[in-house]
């Protein structure tokens, strides 16, 4: 288990600090937290000590024989700072040390994560901007706030992340190991999930099994690796990933429209969802009803568009392309086929169906390249099967 220092900052939501202690000590890491003399007006020491079995202290002062401004830096396995406040961002980047919470960061030299919270003015204000740059540059991974209610009546942009979702960027970080490198830092991915729904009449449509698992394990991943994610998702129920930028869809149309203009600027598309193939010719604004006979009626289907292939033909160079093979049968066979039809960089087969690959937690895959290769991933958890297909990812990139 990890050695991790858990760094508040002084803002509203400190409190929710104690949600993410709790998970990292439930799951077996010692947490030793670390907040500043202003985190310590909204959240006391006791409650920290109380949570974490250690003491809590914010000068450098506090068990000096120790040195625990050098200690604690050189002995952690991670850095988390929950909130980090605007004040705490720029003392970051700018190398101050005046308690010990910023000396710690100084002498850290495992993977250091900052959760920003403050007011959305303040989040886009230049400085702020500059701040997190130097921050990321440096090799920090920096969250994204998410959009919601600030303190007071204020909304936008500038919300601490739901702490369940830091406490999957964590264990990402730490599983991939000792100050990793953040080799999606200054990229920008988009990521497709789920499956579309294409209506027949008010209240059916023509659909498909997958839950959006494996598409959100894609940009939980790369959120822990750095990058900016755009995850587009269709149909899902799942928790949005800390860090992302979510625009949900419902249609294969929708999907389209948003992956299209999503992937503009991109460096890395994941097409991840399950597009329908087809969907009604007419639509019928009132509910299909039985005829007196009871004989059900002739659906005809048109064809959808092919989003994948139409992102293979408009691809810049650099940009890389994944698709999906979900087959049931023939699955190599069919996925080359795909492979060339969508002029994709890679494409991730899965044999398919009811009791395999939907709403699993875990998946195995192969992932066959444009160059020729074959790389079999055997079974394991989605996101450590996303982590292994970022790897070849970023190789290409």
């Amino acid at each position: 288990m990890a050695r991790v220092v858990l760094g508040v900052g002084g803002g509203i939501a400190a409190y929710k600090a104690c949600e993410l202690l709790r998970l990292l000590t439930e799951s077996g890491h010692t947490v030793r937290v670390v907040p500043t003399a202003s985190a310590l007006r909204f959240v006391g020491a006791p409650t920290w000590e109380a949570l974490s079995g250690q003491p809590a202290a914010t000068e450098v002062w506090s068990d000096v024989p120790q040195v625990p401004h050098v200690k604690l830096g050189q002995s952690a396995d991670l850095v988390l700072v929950v909130p980090a406040t605007a004040d705490l961002l720029a003392k970051a980047a700018h190398g101050m040390a005046d308690d010990l919470l910023t000396n710690t960061l100084l002498t850290a030299r495992c993977p250091v994560v900052f959760a920003p919270a403050m007011h959305t003015e303040m989040w886009e204000h230049p400085a702020t901007a500059d701040n997190v740059a130097t921050l990321r540059r440096r090799g920090a991974l920096v969250v994204e706030p998410a959009v919601g209610r600030l303190t007071g009546k204020d909304t936008g942009k500038g919300r601490l992340p739901d702490p369940a979702q830091l406490f999957e960027v964590a264990l990402r970080v730490l599983a991939r190991g000792v100050a990793p490198r953040a080799d999606l830092a200054g990229r920008h991915v988009v990521v497709t999930a789920g499956g579309t729904r294409e209506p027949l009449d008010p209240v059916r449509f023509l659909g498909n099994r997958s839950s959006g698992k494996q598409g959100y394990a894609f940009a939980r991943t790369a959120v822990a690796r750095g990058a900016r994610v755009t995850l587009v998702a269709a149909n899902v129920s799942l928790p949005t990933p800390a860090g992302v930028d979510l625009v949900r869809v419902g249609t294969t149309a929708e999907l389209r429209d948003a992956v299209i203009g999503a992937a503009e600027e991109a460096d890395a598309v994941i097409m991840a969802a399950a597009p329908a193939d087809f969907r009604p010719a007419v639509y019928a604004d009132q509910k299909i009803k039985k005829t007196d006979g009871g004989s059900a009626p002739v659906i005809e289907l048109t064809t959808n568009p092919d989003i994948a292939a139409e992102l293979g033909a408009a691809k810049r160079p650099g940009q890389v392309l994944v698709a999906f093979a979900a087959e049931t049968h023939d699955a190599l066979e069919h996925a080359r086929g795909k492979l060339v039809r969508k002029r994709a960089d890679l494409i991730v087969v899965n044999e398919v169906g009811v009791d395999k690959v939907f709403g699993a937690d875990h998946n195995e895959a192969v992932v066959l390249g444009a160059d020729g290769s074959s790389r079999e991933l055997p079974a394991r958890s989605k996101d450590d099967l996303a982590d292994a297909v970022w790897d070849q990812v970023v190789a290409l990139l």
